[in-house]
């Protein structure tokens, strides 16, 4: 699903990745995350997609929401999990979104 977003500026969070073959609660922490994330504050939406690469963007007003959703416990963790079991490689691009649009037939 295509996430709903203001009208621009605000921030996208573009996390890039390369599974291991380690699962062990991968998906259901993905869930969590996203619904942990969208109970912080700035938080605007978040769209995915997992094949060979999987690729999640999530989308903040500003880089103090994008910071304290750095700053999350349980997120913290998640990330550690992540280097340790699920992640070969992994990049992490925070951007200023300045103009969007979009179709829809």
């Amino acid at each position: 699903m295509i996430a709903r977003t203001p009208e621009p500026p605000y921030y996208a969070v573009i996390f890039t990745s390369e599974r291991t073959d380690v699962d062990n609660g991968y998906g259901e922490t993905a869930e969590r995350m996203v619904e942990l994330a969208s109970q912080q504050s700035g938080f605007l939406g978040v769209e995915s997609a997992r094949n060979e690469i999987g690729i999640t963007v999530s989308y903040w007003s500003d880089l103090e929401a994008i910071a304290n959703w750095r700053k999350d416990a349980e997120h913290t963790l998640a990330r550690e999990k992540g280097r340790a079991d699920w992640y070969r490689v992994f990049k992490v691009r925070i951007a200023k979104v300045e103009r969007d649009y979009d179709f829809k037939k």
